[in-house]
């Protein structure tokens, strides 16, 4: 007697327990129908996606050197940080012996309003090409 109760019950809990997997899996299976016809793009969104990219600061080119002649290492740097249109900064950092100074100016199409150095002109040119480095 006591084996059919206990019997019983795990029959029941079983059912319990096998309604509610197939309540969730239900709800699973919209939530992926959802996602499915969400997640194609189309045209539309790949323009939109590209313009995002297009202005996202994603060309960087770095060009290391000697400031000065007797100074070695290349601890002098020029930084291009563009986005898809050559818009952006070029951050220099020069060491000397002694100090360091850092330069910040502001590049619009690949060109800047301040004079650029020869370096901040290659590191312009190499991330408006794809390469991290000049």
């Amino acid at each position: 007697m006591l084996l059919s109760v206990v019997a019983l019950v795990v029959a029941v809990l079983a059912v319990l327990l096998a309604l509610g997997l197939a309540r969730q899996l239900g709800v699973l299976r919209r939530r992926l129908a959802n996602v499915e016809r969400s997640s194609p793009i189309g045209d539309a969104d790949a323009r939109r996606l590209r313009a995002e990219v297009d202005a996202a600061l994603s060309r960087v080119a770095v060009v290391r050197y000697d400031a000065f002649g007797d100074m070695g290492g290349r601890l002098s740097f020029s930084a291009a940080l563009l986005d898809g249109q050559g818009d952006g900064l070029v951050l220099t950092s020069i060491h000397g012996r002694g100090e360091s100074r850092t330069y910040a100016k502001g590049v619009t199409g690949g060109e800047s309003e301040t004079t650029l150095t020869p370096e901040e002109r290659q590191a312009v040119a190499a991330a408006r090409a794809g390469s991290p480095t000049a």
